[in-house]
């Protein structure tokens, strides 16, 4: 980075502060983790500096044999890794990954989609009102059960009454092991697409520890930044299914996204999504994964024994969702105070909330990321104890019952929480802790 740091000392100043910040806490974020140096690297190239609008072969600039040779490679080892016939690796990322989908398949303001309910762990994606796609299309929600599982029956009963264009399953705060079956059942009994967002399981999918839904879906999305642990991106994939049920399915998707909501794709990212899908092949992630889930499990187990309410109770896959009603906290008062703490989370509404967004009642971890840089069980009950420390010292900053009051409490709270002696102890020892282990740990 020494050019970088001649032309332009500000920003080579931030990209350090950054990297030092991302050494010295535990980021806990289960949407977040840390690509290799080899991810990296092809991402700072100069395929950059390429022009790409169309396919392999069926380009609309000159001079793109190198990249359709980049592309077609991600393809192929996208194709081989999820057991698919068809990729499109060129979404940006994972928004317009699923608005792709259904501009090839709905009718704007007609076509119907049915996807989780944002308030219990559904992506703005999946047909929200205030996303566009709910906006341009007619949608549904579906809800999680009292004990925060999936009803199927309800679901069921729903998608026949609603008779949906497209099901979307697959969710950003859903902590159990999703049945791909269950939903396939009820997507072919009213006829319906069946898309699987697996943006936050991928690597748990390819590293065998989450059931796979391509056997069972006839359209698959992902980001490529999550548990794959790659570049910032996305793909499209179509299943064996997907082509029965529509083998103009590849077309419409690819037509959807240029000329529909794209233009050239990012060719540097298509490299590094290519170098993620190669690292994701091999024996080390599907030991990676395993371990993700270890660590989730033993990180949940002694979150309760410190009488955490956790969403249905536990969780199976990479992430937990916790309720701190019965904590007597505030859910972004926590978050904010875990950062001080040196503990990187996120705040989070939670099924069958009473809070508005700014201020929800729960939180959001995972171990994905904090998994990359070889932390095993044993560090995650030091990291329970401390989650529970920093909640119990939190307590004493009440979030004001009355609305007028939460800007101006705020404020201050922001200032206070980041001079608070026993948080700054906490973070001293979680920093200790966090350097013992590199983000470059691949």
């Amino acid at each position: 980075m020494s050019a970088l740091k001649k032309t332009d000392p500000q920003i080579f100043e931030l990209i350090k502060q950054e990297e030092k910040r991302q050494k010295e806490v535990l980021e806990m974020i289960p949407s977040e983790n840390y690509a290799s140096k080899s991810v990296l690297e092809a991402l700072g190239t100069v395929l950059n500096n390429k022009y790409s609008e169309g396919y392999p072969k069926k380009r609309y600039y000159q001079g793109n044999n190198v990249v359709d040779q980049v592309e077609t490679l991600a393809q192929e080892r996208a194709k081989k890794l999820f057991n698919v016939p068809y990729a499109n690796v060129q979404p940006h990322s994972g928004s317009p990954a699923n608005l792709a989908v259904y501009v090839a398949l709905l009718e704007p303001l007609k076509g119907k989609i049915m996807g989780l309910s944002l308030a219990f762990g559904g992506h703005l994606t999946h047909g929200q009102p205030v996303s566009v796609t709910g906006k341009f299309f007619k949608s549904v929600q579906y809800t999680l059960g009292k004990d925060g599982y999936l009803d199927f029956d309800a679901i069921e009963k729903q998608a026949i009454k609603e008779k949906p264009n497209i099901i979307v399953c697959g969710f950003t705060a859903y902590p159990r092991i999703i049945d791909f079956q269950k939903f396939a059942q009820i997507a072919d009994k009213i006829d319906a697409y069946l898309m699987a967002d697996i943006s936050h399981i991928a690597g748990l999918v390819v590293a065998g520890v989450h059931p796979s839904p391509v056997p069972y879906v006839h359209i698959v999305t992902t980001t490529t930044h999550k548990t794959l642990r790659g570049p910032r991106g996305a793909m499209i994939m179509i299943t064996k299914k997907g082509l029965k049920k529509n083998p103009d399915l590849p077309k419409l998707i690819d037509s959807a996204i240029i000329p529909g909501i794209q233009g050239g794709p990012h060719d540097n990212q298509t490299a590094a999504i290519a170098v993620a899908l190669k690292e994701a092949s091999g024996a080390p992630f599907k030991k990676y994964g395993l371990q993700i889930v270890k660590n989730n499990k033993v990180l949940a187990r002694e979150l309760l024994k410190n009488g955490f309410n956790l969403v249905s109770g536990g969780s199976d896959n990479h992430l937990i969702l916790i309720d701190l009603r019965n904590k007597g906290i505030n859910g972004s008062v926590a978050a904010l105070a875990l950062e001080a703490a040196g503990i990187v989370l996120n705040k989070n509404g939670v099924p069958y909330e009473t809070m508005p967004p700014f201020y929800p009642s729960g939180i959001r971890l995972g171990t994905p990321a904090i998994t990359t840089r070889g932390m095993k069980e044993t560090e995650m009950v030091k990291i329970a104890e401390w989650i529970n420390d920093v909640v119990d010292e939190a307590k004493k900053y009440q979030l004001p019952s009355k609305k007028e009051d939460r800007s101006e409490f705020w404020k201050k709270f922001k200032k206070e929480i980041f001079e608070n002696k026993r948080l700054l102890e906490i973070s001293k020892d979680v920093e200790k802790l966090s350097i013992k282990y590199p983000i470059f740990s691949l």
